[in-house]
């Protein structure tokens, strides 16, 4: 297969194989966007409602503050915090200051958060007040170049009866931190940054060679590395992805539950400012119960998820308390960040309206963030992540000859375009082994079908040698899951003491609520896999659990279960 751009031949109408892309940095375009709806609703967040002129204001208040304690062009501010406005106030706070953000999850470890904070060198960092003094405390005096930190109270921007239920859900009772000084540390509260007088100075950003965000890889492999990501990349993959979706800014509420400190769930919450979307914050993903009541309450036009989030919503019963036409008024489903077995998504649809609604993504850190989409309008391909974005180049090459495979076979995905970026930060030797010769090395396996839609059968670490023999995980778990026992799963390898260099294919099940793991079950299941997988794709080791490992985003965590079988 040479690398010309077949899949153009399925675009819809509407898009362009090449695109003008704003030259502006993206607080600019942002601000634009807030200026022109200024009394739209920004952030539904419990029962709090944000205009976007109040959000630009507060980002304002936050920037200057952020100037004032000496925040130079460039300097990093970790923001380390669940969903919530305060996150994105000091997201585009700290973009308006001319600084550039890294999203830190609050669920890492304490010598994680060092590594983390270290390695960008930030000078600034948001978190909850909790996280301050249970976390934080104990490890600012190994992070000598944190000069101020600025705790938040969970609480500050939601009404105080959503304030109660949430966190009698969450954790029975209302968290709150001190927010005490720290030796040698700046260290003032949220609200009283807010209170900063506005008084920004213009930043003269270059938006191809500044950078907004320094944000970190899962570290599937070693230490989380980090992507520098530059205005430009981010601009353009924004501006892709406005044009490919061809909605109308200004009139959509999207509901989101990606997490913020992960890549896909920070480009929606900058995407969504860009369309001037109303968005509708949640901070607890697997609060089912609330997830459902703002899709009743608030009625989102567009749902964006993880598929194990979307089973989630789905398995809990209340979802068919949604009324059809709260159902009829989405329009847009967004899935992306692991693969959605097909008959999981078609089991999805026949509840949720979502027939030719359900559009798959896929993208990565590296590629700030979208590459491939299903069409807005066309044939969108239930287990396939669409087609190439515009501008954007994919080839497929063998993992280990490196030349590029037929089509139809599968290969290793290479990407260019605008969106992709081209360094890890501080880390040289990695971003050679990853970037070559121009091309950005994703270490996902991908088959393009004749159309131009990809499909993800794999990360090359996830592929199983079985007596010679390639077997793809993701193709394996795609045919299992159609299993109508069978709610997720994941396929690892484990070494063949017998025949060194051959594994043996393992399958860590799952099932769906209600169904128990009999003996049965598990031959009939065994039996459905002889039937539909080669035989060296059948798994010989079977392992029925009541609940797999998730990684933050909601993915099958096969790193912890591989550590498992190493332990």
């Amino acid at each position: 297969m040479n690398s010309e751009k077949f899949w153009l031949k399925s675009y819809d109408d509407h898009v362009s194989p090449n695109l003008d892309y704003p030259k502006e940095d993206i607080m600019t375009l942002l601000n634009r966007s807030m200026d022109k709806y200024p009394d739209r609703i920004g952030f539904f967040f419990m029962d709090r409602q944000m205009p976007f002129k109040e959000v630009q204001e507060l980002a304002r208040r936050f920037a200057t503050f952020l100037q004032k304690n000496g925040l130079k062009k460039g300097d990093v501010v970790a923001i380390c915090y669940p969903n919530t406005p305060q996150y994105l106030i000091s997201l585009y706070g700290t973009l308006m200051a001319g600084g550039t953000a890294t999203g830190l999850s609050p669920l890492l470890s304490p010598p994680e958060m060092v590594y983390q904070l270290d390695d960008c060198d930030a000078k600034f960092l948001i978190t909850m007040d909790i996280v301050y003094e249970k976390i934080f405390r104990n490890i600012l005096e190994k992070l000598p170049k944190l000069e101020t930190i600025i705790p938040s109270n969970i609480s500050e921007f939601m009404g105080f009866s959503s304030f109660k239920v949430f966190m009698g859900k969450l954790i029975g009772k209302v968290p709150k931190g001190k927010m005490d000084p720290y030796p040698g540390k700046k260290v003032v509260p949220f609200l009283e940054v807010l209170e900063t007088e506005m008084d920004l100075d213009r930043v003269s950003i270059n938006p191809q060679k500044d950078l907004a965000l320094i944000q970190y890889t899962g570290g599937t492999t070693g230490r989380p590395k980090g992507v520098e990501i530059k205005h430009s990349n981010l601009v353009s993959n924004m501006h892709q992805f406005d044009v490919w979706l061809d909605r109308k800014s200004g009139t959509d509420i999207t509901l989101s539950a990606f997490p913020y400190f992960h890549i896909a769930g920070l480009f929606i919450g900058l995407f969504l400012t860009y369309i001037a979307s109303s968005h509708i914050i949640i901070a607890n993903p697997r609060d089912t119960d609330h997830i459902i009541d703002q899709i009743i309450e608030v009625q989102p036009t567009v749902f964006g998820n993880v598929p194990t989030l979307y089973l989630l919503v789905q398995r809990n019963p209340r979802s068919k308390e949604i009324p059809d036409n709260v159902l009829d008024n989405i329009s847009l489903y967004v899935s992306g960040a692991a693969p959605f077995p097909s008959e999981a998504i078609r089991d999805f649809e026949k509840q949720f309206h979502t027939e030719n609604k359900f559009v798959e993504v896929y993208g990565m850190t590296e590629s700030a963030v979208l590459v491939t989409v299903n069409p807005t309008y066309g044939k969108k391909k239930i287990g396939k992540v669409g087609l190439p974005l515009p501008d954007t180049e994919v080839k497929l090459v063998n993992v280990e000859t490196g030349k590029e495979v037929p089509l139809g076979e599968p290969g290793e995905i290479l990407l260019k375009g605008p969106q992709v970026t081209q360094l890890y930060h501080n880390k040289p030797e990695a971003t050679k082994k990853t970037w070559i010769d121009g091309w950005l090395h994703t270490g996902d396996v991908g088959v393009f079908d004749e159309e131009g839609y990809l499909k993800i059968v794999d990360r090359t670490k996830d592929m199983l040698s079985v007596s010679g023999f390639k077997v793809y995980s993701v193709h394996v778990e795609e045919v299992l899951t159609k299993h109508p026992d069978i709610q997720i799963m994941a396929i690892i390898g484990l070494p063949d003491e017998d025949r060194p260099g051959s594994e043996i294919v393992k399958a860590v099940i799952q099932l769906k609520e209600g169904i128990e793991a009999t003996e049965n079950v598990k031959i009939d299941i065994k039996q459905y896999a002889r039937e539909n997988l080669a035989k060296y794709e059948i798994p010989k080791i079977w392992d029925f659990r009541e609940e797999l490992p998730q990684t933050m985003v909601g993915k099958v965590e096969k790193k912890a279960l591989r550590k498992e079988e190493e332990d």
